[in-house]
């Protein structure tokens, strides 16, 4: 940690920013002082605080402009002042109140989600170390590719501020964005905050170098430091910073040393871990009497500063008793903003147009794809090889680079992670991002990304930031595709709230749904079953139909009757329904033939929204249902929507809900055996047929 501030002849600073900095320093330290001497009420709810950062943190926001986006983390609360916050308004995050200006006392202190006239843009970011990077990055990324097409404002250009600590550089995504960020030459500055220690454990602990050092492996970030300590130096730094990112000369890394003079939090006391000597040690380095004592050799008087000081305080403690009689949230409005509204709600445009041809479902995709990027410049398409000539590993997006060029089509990195989080940052730019997971076996690295940043954005920002995100994802199994190309995780997907399943069974629906997943405001995982790709599976020749023409759309969360009991075998009581997806919904077909007239079929098409008034309509209708899955069983969607289906519809039934999937074991081996032996099939659906209609 830097303590020492070199001699420097007068100050360029003007006044205004001087008096600023040094009335918000103090307004920051008796903010921290007054939550900890009201620990009572100010710690019921988990918070961090800035002191020992302010210099940086004042240095960096008071220069940033309404054009910026900032990406802070939570020990950032000088930033919020510095772009203009008002004391009063974090005091409400902090007692987590129902004006709270970010979430509506949905999210912790520091954790902003601004979108307000005259200052940066803040998206929502979680509470997870270094996660905020690649979003962040993704606001760079979409900066750039709209100033690139022709979507970018006029005038001076915005840059981004990602703000870390530097323990969080150790993080595996950290290297993902710094990786992206040179290879495509960003507008982003990384503003590392650097106090020595991560909660109880020290530099010297997690690290071999620190972030300026290890920063030095990215070839074209450009790499600064500054004594986070004083502020005409952390000033000048972050100014030349901004520079030249605005210029557009590239990536900045921004390494300042901090003394870390709080607690970790209000939950992890700096007295249950730190010595009295190293407490010591970071007083040295408090930058606010250093601020002082620079501010007396530049013509500023003790008399001006100590009334700065105490309009800070008064500033502070004002706020502190107006925010502990504010309103309380209403805890009615809980479910509110789960998901943004989509604007399709109904089908359009023709599913069997005249003279249409069948096509397979890979065509419909890249059809729909294609209609997409031609008339929404703001779309783009990236993922690992569906740039370039190949075009996917799946033909998936052949031709699609060479149309619309490398910028809105383009091959990424091995990043999971970024391919996925980069699109939050592009949804709060504007940009339009659809991306590929190349199998779904390797979307567990871009897990983090999905469940933090993603599917929480539009709750905790209480509706101001949901991400349009658009995640294609090949699935399934066939053909001897063996341990890490035939997974199903669909259950996984499910678990997580605030995000759209989507899994299309034909070509008809994957070009309907594709469309209305790329206009829907949420994050949508689109499940694309490989072995329904061009029908080459026995008995999915269903999957090829007449291709809709491109006006058509689906609205999300909408079944469709696949197949009709006849209305006799009904009335007997002699029918039953299968509720399925994807490769079920061709078993499910081959295995009632046997059953001729007594099996409805429905096909969800949408797993989240689930369209629960149709299955639970058509449940009612026979008495007598299966769900149907290609996973494991046990602990599935499929089982949990069969125990829904016998909670709910108890009364209708005559016989239980089963439900029916692959054998519950970690992996399909290779060989084609091993894959029939576990997943489900035309004969072992058939049996089950036979079963509930027999019950």
């Amino acid at each position: 940690m830097s303590v020492k501030t070199a001699k420097k002849n007068k100050t360029t600073l003007s006044n205004e920013i001087l008096e600023k900095a040094y009335r918000l320093m103090h307004t920051a330290k008796r903010m921290a002082e007054i939550f900890d001497e009201n620990k009572a009420i100010a710690s019921k709810y988990v918070h961090s605080t800035s002191r020992g950062h302010e210099a940086i943190q004042l240095a960096a926001s008071m220069q940033l402009k309404p054009i910026d986006y900032l990406a802070p983390y939570y020990r950032d609360e000088s930033i919020l002042l510095g772009i203009g916050m008002e004391p009063y308004e974090l005091m409400l995050q902090l007692m987590a109140k129902k004006d709270d200006p970010f979430s509506g006392g949905r999210s912790y202190y520091n954790h902003p989600s601004l979108k307000r006239e005259g200052m940066p843009t803040i998206p929502h970011q979680s509470s997870a170390t270094g996660m905020q990077v690649i979003p962040a990055t993704g606001m760079a990324h979409g900066l750039k590719f709209k100033e690139e097409h022709g979507l970018g404002s006029e005038g001076e250009k915005p840059v981004v501020v990602c703000s870390l600590g530097d323990g969080s550089v150790t993080e595996g995504e950290v290297a993902e964005a710094f990786q992206m960020a040179v290879l495509k030459n960003l507008p982003i500055i990384y503003l590392v905050q650097d106090n020595d220690w991560g909660i109880s454990a020290t530099g010297k602990e997690m690290r071999a170098m620190d972030a300026y050092e290890y920063a030095a492996g990215f070839k074209g970030l450009k790499r600064m430091q500054a004594n986070g300590t004083d502020f005409e130096d952390s000033y000048t730094k972050m100014g030349e910073a901004i520079k030249h990112v605005r210029n557009r000369k590239g990536p900045v890394l921004l390494h300042a040393n901090c003394p870390l003079l709080g607690h970790h939090t209000s939950g992890v006391r700096k007295e249950w871990y730190r010595s009295a000597d190293d407490l010591e040690l970071h007083t040295l380095g408090d930058p606010i009497p250093k601020f002082h004592k620079y501010l007396l050799t530049n013509n500023f008087s003790e008399e001006e500063l100590n009334k700065l000081e105490k309009e800070a305080i008064k500033t502070a403690n004002e706020a502190y008793e107006k925010a502990l009689d504010a309103d309380e949230v209403d805890a009615s409005e809980v479910e509110l903003h789960e998901f943004a509204e989509t604007p399709i709600t109904e089908e359009k445009g023709q599913r069997k147009p005249k003279g249409a041809e069948k096509s397979v479902m890979v065509d419909a995709a890249l059809h729909a794809v294609d209609n997409i990027l031609q008339n929404n410049p703001e779309a783009l398409f990236y993922g690992q090889d569906v740039g370039g000539t190949l075009g996917g590993v799946f033909r998936e997006a052949a031709n699609l680079a060479k149309k619309y060029g490398d910028g809105r089509v383009f091959n990424t990195p091995i990043q999971e992670a970024y391919i996925i989080g980069s699109t939050a940052g592009m949804s709060a730019v504007g940009a339009k991002p659809i991306v590929e997971i190349q199998f779904a076996d390797y979307i567990w690295p871009g897990m983090n990304q999905l469940v933090e940043e993603l599917s929480k954005s539009c709750y905790l920002s209480y509706g101001k930031f949901p991400i349009q995100s658009l995640i294609r994802v090949p699935i399934g199994a066939y053909g001897g595709g063996g341990p890490y190309h035939s997974g199903s995780v669909e259950s996984t997907l499910l678990t997580i709230r605030g995000i759209k399943v989507v899994y299309p069974s034909n070509a008809a629906d994957m070009k309907g749904l594709m469309k209305a997943a790329f206009h829907d405001p949420n994050p949508v995982v689109m499940l694309e079953h490989k072995g329904l790709y061009w029908s080459k599976v026995p008995g999915t020749d269903g999957a090829k139909n007449h291709e809709p023409d491109d006006e058509y759309i689906i609205p999300l969360g909408k079944a469709r009757i696949e197949q009709e009991a006849e209305q006799e075998m009904i009335d007997n009581g002699e029918s039953m329904t299968i509720i399925t997806y994807g490769m079920g919904i061709y078993w499910a077909k081959a295995a009632s033939k046997k059953y001729k007239g007594q099996v409805e079929i429905v096909d969800l098409r949408t797993l989240n929204p689930l369209d629960w008034e149709t299955v639970k309509s058509s449940v009612e209708k026979h008495g007598r249902a299966l769900v149907l899955t290609e996973e494991p069983l046990m602990n599935s969607f499929a089982e949990s929507l069969a125990g829904r289906l016998n909670q709910h519809c108890f009364e209708y039934l005559d016989a239980p809900v089963k439900s029916y999937g692959a054998l519950n074991l970690p992996a399909i081996g290779l060989n084609v055996e091993w894959e029939k032996a576990m997943l489900p099939n035309a004969d072992k659906v058939e049996k089950q047929i036979g079963d509930l209609l027999g019950y």
